[in-house]
């Protein structure tokens, strides 16, 4: 690793660990965001065996200091929830490149990972589309299940929707990774998984 990178990722990681919220991992009790962001790096590293250092900084700071930007300060519906989305990726991007800056990464490579964490090119960059392949896997690793008890209101077309915009993200490297991955999901959740990929 070189010393960029460990001083980059270890800032990454002090700023998380201030999160108030808390997480349970193998019984250790973490700072969520903290959390998130090993979740993240772990599945980089499944997806990606020899990542660079951008994508390693980009997975780490996902969520960079997200409580910070609470979903309740914007409106109800899917406009503000996709405004409070936006927010968030642009003050991401705008931390990690701050302390890539301080910790000696050129102006270029700060600006790279920016935009792979504003996601403005999905799908266009290979870059950006590896990080939503990662979020995508830990999200579906670490809290489908609990978002799906968490939203007892969401009807069963609403749930195919967000599984197959979920899906639809995805690279087909993703796509073989999350279909391993679903034997280990509750059985409800998997009898929703296939239905919304029969169609």
């Amino acid at each position: 690793m070189s010393q960029k990178l460990d001083c980059t990722l270890s800032a990454i990681d002090q700023a998380n660990l201030a999160d108030p919220n808390r997480e349970l991992v193998e019984g250790e009790t973490l700072p969520r965001e903290y959390a998130y962001s090993l979740h993240m790096t772990r599945w980089l590293f499944e997806l990606e065996p020899a990542p660079s250092e951008r994508m390693q900084i980009a997975c780490r700071a996902q969520h960079i200091e997200r409580w910070t930007m609470p979903r309740s300060d914007y409106g109800e519906g899917r406009q503000s929830y996709y405004q409070w989305r936006q927010a968030c990726g642009r003050m991401h991007g705008r931390r990690a490149a701050e302390i890539m800056a301080q910790c000696g990464y050129p102006p270029e490579e700060c600006e790279r990972v920016e935009l792979i964490l504003t996601k403005r090119k999905l799908r266009e960059d290979e870059d950006t589309q590896l990080l939503e392949d990662v979020a995508c896997m830990v999200f579906l690793e670490r809290y489908f299940a609990q978002f799906f008890e968490e939203k007892p209101d969401y009807d069963k077309e609403k749930w195919l929707r967000i599984v197959r915009r979920t899906w639809g993200k995805m690279t087909p490297r993703g796509h073989e990774a999350a279909l391993k991955l679903a034997g280990n999901l509750p059985g409800h959740l998997q009898e929703l998984l296939q239905e919304a990929l029969a169609e």
